[in-house]
């Protein structure tokens, strides 16, 4: 009886999501008049503004992404190697992102870093560039870090730096060429997510005035009938192929890894 019920739920999630992807997947094929075809998807790769937001917010996320690893590894190291007592408050705060709204956190940047304040970073583009791949590290933060402390978990992080150092090497060289390559697939899994959420993300962006791609998504959809669809449909694709790299490198995580 409790493997009916099991099964009977999970029809009923399965059921509850697919449908919604299908006729969202149905409607965007019915484009042409009385037959099914592919030109809601033709029209939206041949917008250039596609082209030139989805390749803006791709950029986006390589950056976050560089910048979540240079700030994340160090930290997570240091605070297994050194200040395991501080475990518990910097997974809080950690976890803040989940519980404070972004568009909370892009005001706030409007309006510490706006032309009037000691760092005038929203009068420039760069300056609103580097405001939004903060603001995405920030958003990506309790799944990059939680990544990397689990990758640390599979490693003697205190043999291995105690090696390092009776070889002579710094601290820059343990992180870099000891920690970082032990770690490679615990980083790689919290790089897919992360760029699963800069991809959909839209707050930021738009209130930034960036030209992302999440925005590029609403201003379709408040304008078009077919082709919203249509990206919404790519931007699923997009969103699972990430997830089903972060699945293959989590099952390659799970094979025993041997120290470098």
């Amino acid at each position: 009886m409790k493997r009916l019920w099991a099964w009977a739920a999970l029809i009923i999630g399965l059921l509850y999501f697919i449908l919604p992807l299908v006729g969202m997947t149905n409607f965007s094929l019915k484009m042409r008049r009385g037959e099914y075809s592919f030109d809601a998807y033709a029209k939206v790769f041949a917008d250039s503004r596609f082209h030139e937001t989805f390749s803006y917010s791709v950029w986006m996320a390589v950056l976050t992404i560089l910048f979540g690893v240079f700030l994340v590894v160090p930290t997570a190291y240091w605070v297994r190697l050194k200040l395991p007592f501080l475990r518990p408050y910097i997974e809080f705060v950690t976890l803040l992102p989940l519980v404070i709204p972004a568009i909370v956190i892009v005001f706030g940047y409007i309006r510490l870093y706006n032309t009037s304040s000691w760092l005038p970073l929203t009068g420039s583009y760069i300056g609103t560039d580097i405001l939004l791949v903060f603001g995405y590290a920030t958003l990506s933060l309790p799944y990059m870090y939680r990544a990397v402390d689990t990758g640390l978990r599979t490693i003697d992080v205190t043999t291995l730096t105690e090696a390092a150092q009776s070889l002579g090497a710094g601290w820059v060289t343990i992180i870099g060429r000891i920690i970082l390559p032990n770690v490679t697939v615990a980083v790689m899994s919290g790089a897919f997510v992360t760029f699963a959420i800069v991809m959909g993300e839209f707050t930021m962006a738009a209130l930034l005035n960036k030209p992302a791609f999440g925005p590029y998504m609403q201003l379709l959809g408040a304008n078009r009938a077919y082709e919203p669809a249509a990206l919404a449909v790519i931007a699923f694709v997009i969103t699972w192929a990430c997830l089903g790299l972060m699945q293959l490198v989590s099952k390659l995580q799970k094979t025993p890894q041997r120290p470098v």
